[in-house]
């Protein structure tokens, strides 16, 4: 059976491609291949349009993958016309959401990088985004923290992604930071998203290139969310 070929993986920047219908139903429409990213990890899953041979426009309000068929699926607004499967399809994102849901994301590595914890949930927003922290502190300074952001982000670090086998993975815990999402397992590999000499960890989620492009951050506020829980909320000031 064929599956949903993942472009986001190979160029977070592409931001339309053709494709062609595999299914449509009342789930929802899948493509053999896509640019649009599906919900998980914390981050929302892309908005966008799909466009037919024909001229007809389907607006995407959201992609996800299936629980019940594990099919990547964009969802079309309510009541509109799918195509039938083998219908030629032009799939176009809603970049400027996107850029800013990769600049949030980028940003969140970093903010696992500043605070010295293991990551209990977490959260990608276009205005604010957030993470939980498991740590007793209670002193946290909003300040010192968005000053730690913010050169990081100025010494513009290059990001990338690599792919390692499920076994190297176990043979080095680091590499998880999140302990309520666990990464992806069972293709016999796992994405890596490393910011060079900053952070290193597992992730299928979109990135920029280099932290500057991220522009500055800031943290909202800091909640006391129970014993062993911090919750961290940044915003971006530039860029949005």
């Amino acid at each position: 059976m064929e599956t949903t070929k993942l472009l986001f993986h190979e160029d977070p920047y592409c931001k339309a491609c053709d494709a062609h219908v595999l299914s449509s139903d009342d789930e929802g429409i899948e493509l053999n291949q896509t640019i649009f990213y599906y919900t998980s990890g914390g981050q929302p899953g892309d908005f966008g349009t799909l466009t037919t041979e024909n001229g007809a426009t389907l607006d995407v309000i959201g992609t996800i993958k299936s629980k019940l068929s594990g099919r990547l699926i964009h969802i079309p607004t309510l009541g509109s016309k799918l195509p039938k499967p083998g219908e030629k399809i032009f799939a176009q994102i809603d970049w400027r959401r996107r850029y800013q849901l990769m600049k949030m994301h980028s940003c969140l590595h970093l903010l696992s990088a500043v605070i010295k914890a293991p990551v209990t949930g977490g959260q990608v927003g276009e205005e604010e985004s957030r993470l939980d922290f498991d740590l007793m502190e209670a002193n946290l300074d909003k300040s010192n923290i968005s000053n730690s952001l913010n050169t990081l982000i100025k010494e513009n670090h290059p990001i990338s992604s690599k792919w390692i086998s499920d076994k190297e993975l176990e043979s080095d815990p680091s590499l998880v930071k999140t302990m309520s999402v666990a990464p992806p397992k069972g293709a016999g590999i796992v994405r890596l998203i490393d910011i060079k000499g900053t952070d290193i960890q597992a992730c299928g989620g979109t990135h920029v290139q280099r932290t500057g492009e991220i522009g500055q951050a800031k943290v909202t506020k800091i909640k006391n969310k129970g014993r062993h829980n911090r919750r961290i909320s940044i915003t971006l000031l530039e860029g949005r």
